[in-house]
């Protein structure tokens, strides 16, 4: 397993593990590239959209060349004096950082010289700038914006909201470990409750739509085929990590099979949850195994994932009843997260006679939503 970079170059190069690499944490880095994918796909899905004339553009009026502002110079203070003071702290304290780089950006410690310096430095390269596009007669241009223009400020609110409402979900699910450190549960790099980020962003993102005026409809179409692909991307970091994302102890392996026999079962050495025995000999940070083989859901979730992603993808042109295809992509969404929660490690709740796990809850909400709405929308459009 990688719990960081230091594993992989040790693996590739025969670096040591837990070098400085380590604050590269791989989970962390595939979520990035989740974020970045989907994003992508998502700016030109509602690129599209406006190109078929599905959105209106936003007059959006600008002042050119005003200077630089009050709120400007104080804002650029305030992110220089943060980032300093936690600059100039890493720096001094690198071995505690690469321990716990959440722990550390999350908590109160920093450099006041540190972030004094970025401070004024910030301060000073905002007026200097600030001055130099300064215009003897301020104008006041306007713009014409259209959903994909702003697909920067909308990748941050989701990723955000996402990032909380997964945090969230995770600790109603894990209530004993909150109660005890609630801090440093929920600044944690760990503990992401997919379905808790869905529905965080999904709130988020629908917030910034409303405040734009921009129809949610074709942009919940839109971002279908990027939410399922970037999911699958994400999971290939679960699987790398070994986040405790992982299966039940899986059965005995059939004779016919024919793939990797860790495609099966696999005991993830090095895992980041840091479950299972110790490794005989290991001297390393991360060094438990668990003591049985189990079932690699996380790869089995990217596989289906891209699959599902590709599917939505090519069928994007083709549904044209708007909504179709977002609740097309809840109902393939929620079957298949039933199933892989059949085989997968989570707390299990009694549920009117039946044991669920609180994502195969939510698993039937969604495909019940979806289903039903794909049959509204299929019944209405053959009534018009």
């Amino acid at each position: 397993m990688y719990p960081d970079l230091s594993y992989l170059f040790h693996d590739l190069f025969g670096t040591q593990p837990d070098n400085g690499l380590s604050i590269f944490k791989t989970f962390g880095l595939m979520l990035v590239l989740a974020i970045l994918a989907g994003s992508q796909l998502l700016y030109l899905e509602l690129k599209r959209k406006a190109q078929e004339g599905l959105f209106q553009a936003e007059k959006v009026k600008e002042i050119v060349g005003k200077g630089p502002t009050t709120s400007d110079l104080l804002g650029n203070a305030l992110f220089g004096f943060v980032f300093g003071a936690k600059l100039f702290y890493v720096f001094k304290h690198f071995d505690e950082f690469k321990a716990n780089a959440a722990g550390v950006i999350f908590s109160m410690k920093g450099s006041f010289v540190g972030g004094l310096l970025l401070a004024v430095a910030y301060t000073a390269y905002r007026y200097w700038t600030g001055k130099k596009e300064q215009l003897p007669k301020p104008k006041t241009v306007v713009k014409e914006v259209y959903p994909h223009d702003l697909i920067g400020e909308i990748t941050i609110i989701a990723a955000v909201s996402g990032i909380v409402g997964a945090k969230i979900f995770d600790m109603v699910e894990h209530l004993d470990a909150f109660f005890a450190d609630p801090l440093g549960v929920f600044f944690s790099g760990s503990g992401l409750a997919i379905y808790g980020g869905l529905i965080g962003g999904f709130l988020g993102v629908g917030w910034f739509l409303r405040k734009h005026n921009i129809p949610l409809i074709p942009v919940l179409d839109a971002a279908a085929p990027a939410l399922m692909i970037a999911y699958g991307i994400g999971r290939i970091g679960c699987q790398l990590s070994g986040d405790g994302d992982w299966g039940i102890v899986a059965s005995a392996m059939p004779e016919n099979w024919f793939l990797p026999d860790w495609m099966w079962s696999f005991t993830y050495p090095h895992n980041v949850a840091q479950d299972g025995v110790l490794i005989e000999g290991c001297t390393y940070h991360y060094c438990h195994v668990l003591p049985q083989g189990v079932y690699p859901t996380p790869f089995y979730e990217t596989v289906l994932a891209l699959l599902i992603g590709g599917f939505l993808w090519a069928m994007r042109k083709r549904l044209h009843i708007p909504g179709m295809l977002f609740f097309l992509y809840l109902t393939l969404n929620g079957i298949e997260r039933f199933l892989i929660e059949r085989i997968r490690v989570n707390p299990h709740y009694d549920v009117l006679g039946f044991s669920l796990s609180q994502a195969q809850i939510i698993a039937i909400s969604l495909f019940t939503i979806g289903f039903i709405g794909m049959a509204y929308l299929y019944r209405r459009k053959g009534r018009t």
